[in-house]
């Protein structure tokens, strides 16, 4: 029995010791592995076992992350103050950058973003802002993936989600908008009027140069006015019949 005793101290020591050192790493995970402070290189996915009392780990998740770029009060380059937020996708693609060159990486990533964010608006009109959104996020993710290289980390993309104008821009819009429809609708109904004339007075030249054409057209509308019940229709009869009748009756 008591030979048993040291035996389960032993278990126990070993249990307490060892134990924790060995990990389980996910598939998207990553262990950056320090040996008395130095780094010694990267282990994982899976099982991975450390030194006791000599090596330690600092996880990595190398999975996209999706970051919330609080909303920034800028001035764009026409000096309109606006308040824009974000969101950027980004990943760590260098696991032991990510820890060696910056003390918290997705901190640093927020911060860079931020600031980059109230830098790239300012050099853009209201205008631009709102029809070349594909273009500004193009240009946020481009500057804000150069700063954090460095780091390890790559900046997939970035969206900027929304736009807070003041009222008083806002009614200005509006009614520039109002008035864009209006101008929009006089010039359909202007070209409209155009398109009427011209293929009025292009019927008018073929009726003078072919005058069959327009008793022609007498007629079906005679057809039209003659297919409708219930009214009395007075036809007025052109001087041209009775002409062509009277010559006919002298034989002339």
């Amino acid at each position: 029995m008591l030979s048993l005793i040291p035996l389960f101290v032993l278990l126990v020591i070993f249990a307490s010791v060892v134990v924790p050192c060995i990990k389980v790493l996910q598939e998207y995970e990553r262990a950056v592995i320090f040996r008395l402070g130095r780094f010694v290189g990267v282990r994982g996915p899976g099982l991975i076992i450390l030194v006791p009392a000599l090596e330690r780990m600092v996880r990595v998740n190398l999975r996209t992350l999706v970051m919330d770029v609080p909303s920034q009060d800028t001035i764009t380059k026409d000096n309109i103050s606006i308040k824009v937020n974000a969101v950027i996708y980004f990943r760590v693609v260098v696991p032991e950058k990510s820890v060696l060159e910056v003390d918290d990486a997705y901190y640093a990533t927020s911060q860079i973003a931020q600031t980059t964010l109230r830098s790239i608006i300012g050099q853009f009109d209201l205008d631009d802002l709102l029809s070349h959104r594909d273009k500004i996020n193009m240009e946020l993710q481009t500057v804000i993936d150069k700063q954090t290289d460095p780091w390890g980390v790559k900046i997939g993309s970035v969206e900027m989600k929304h736009i807070d104008l003041p009222q008083e821009m806002q009614r200005a819009m509006a009614k520039q908008a109002e008035a864009e429809r209006d101008r929009r609708a006089k010039v359909i109904n202007a070209d409209g009027e155009y398109q009427a004339a011209t293929k009025l007075a292009e019927a008018s030249n073929i009726m003078e140069n072919n005058p069959i054409t327009l008793q022609l057209r007498y007629l079906q509308t005679l057809s039209d006015i003659s297919s409708k019940e219930g009214s009395t229709t007075i036809i007025p009869i052109p001087l041209d019949i009775f002409q062509t009748i009277t010559s006919k009756a002298t034989g002339k």
